[in-house]
């Protein structure tokens, strides 16, 4: 007796469009990337012969692009380490202050009520909306009669004033999904606001605050502009996107660009596959609770 095949059931020739589609889209977005790693193992000298070889041979596999893009200009490098910890640090700090006063900022929007909260809301966003070059001038003058200009603490406080707003308009969002019967439960249980905040909430509302974690970490390592703007006279303090943009040049080997471009998108996809297992954590467990 055969079995009726359900209705929702794909058929075997959509199976194959969607897998040969798959395909197609994985070799347009990772092939470059693998290309590029291959020719970054390769000598200057190899590439420029057979630029197109797409494996290459064995004796010929060469690391030292990697170090010379990462070591200082003391020891024969472009100095990328330093500036990539430079980056690492201003980020992680950059996303702790930010999402610990993103946090309340986006609670107390979606959950207070007062005269023109709308219009609190429309600034915030407004505020994240305007273009960078339009706020460079007031703050760096801030910055200047601070006396944080060229240095990482103002850069740090560059990207914290420039992430929060996204940061709360984000989270706002996520916090007005939430059910405001569990707050009413713990309250009547007798949590305090910040004990409700710390048990209850946040369990729940942690792939929100991961997300835009991940969010405001990308911000803070790819920006380039304010950190040209107050970082450009003291290369020790460069970020990993002005080291970048010092390997474009033409006198800089193919090899060591690539391999620099690679090393900085490293941490990145790190991130994104510990914050993954982090997502599914945080689902869960707010599904438990």
């Amino acid at each position: 007796m055969s079995r009726s095949r359900s209705p929702l059931a794909p058929r075997p020739a959509a199976r194959i469009g969607r897998a040969i589609l798959i395909v197609i889209a994985l070799v347009i977005s990772i092939g470059p990337v693998i290309y590029g790693f291959l020719l970054s193992l390769r000598p200057y000298s190899a590439i420029v012969q057979a630029p197109l070889d797409l494996l290459p041979a064995f004796d010929e596999l060469d690391f030292s692009a990697y170090s010379t893009a990462m070591l200082d200009q003391s020891q024969g490098g472009f100095g990328l380490g330093r500036f990539v910890l430079n980056s690492l640090i201003v980020a992680v700090f950059t996303v702790l202050l930010s999402i610990i006063v993103s946090i309340l900022g986006a609670y107390a929007a979606a959950r207070l009520r007062y005269r023109g909260r709308a219009t609190v809301n429309a600034i915030i966003l407004g505020i994240y909306l305007f273009p960078g070059i339009v706020l460079s001038v007031p703050l760096f003058v801030l910055l200047a009669k601070a006396g944080l200009t060229g240095s990482l603490v103002g850069l740090f406080f560059v990207y914290v004033a420039t992430t929060v707003p996204v940061s709360i308009y984000m989270m706002r969002n996520y916090f007005l999904a939430l059910p405001e019967s569990v707050e009413e439960a713990a309250t009547i249980d007798g949590a305090s606001l910040p004990q409700m905040l710390r048990s209850v909430v946040l369990p729940i509302a942690l792939p929100g605050v991961v997300a835009t974690a991940i969010y405001v970490f990308m911000i803070a390592w790819n920006e380039y502009f304010y950190a040209l703007l107050f970082l450009v006279q003291d290369r020790a303090l460069w970020t990993a996107p002005l080291g970048i943009s010092q390997l474009a040049d033409f006198n800089v080997p193919v090899p060591v660009l690539l391999a620099g471009s690679i090393a900085v998108t490293v941490p990145v996809v790190i991130l994104f596959f510990v914050a993954q297992r982090y997502l599914v954590d945080g689902l869960t467990s707010g599904a438990e609770k």
